[in-house]
């Protein structure tokens, strides 16, 4: 599918769940806020994963066509 994604770093709290699931698509900054280290990183269904288990929905999932997804 080829899903994009984005961290709002306002609305992060740093838990670290997104990299614990997607460690290839997500990490943690200098200032413990989750970040897209790598685009298509980890497969479509580990971004979702990572994208719903965040607790504050800091991360937002577009389709190819930049069609929101999630949340």
């Amino acid at each position: 599918m080829g899903l994009k994604v984005k961290v709002d770093k306002m609305l992060c709290i740093g838990t670290d769940d997104c990299s614990k699931i997607a460690p290839n698509t997500f990490e943690l900054d200098d200032e413990s806020k989750a970040v897209v280290k790598k685009q298509n990183g980890d497969s479509d269904e580990k971004i979702l994963e990572a994208a719903k288990i965040c607790p504050v929905l800091a991360i937002v999932v577009e389709d190819e066509n930049g069609k929101q997804v999630y949340p």
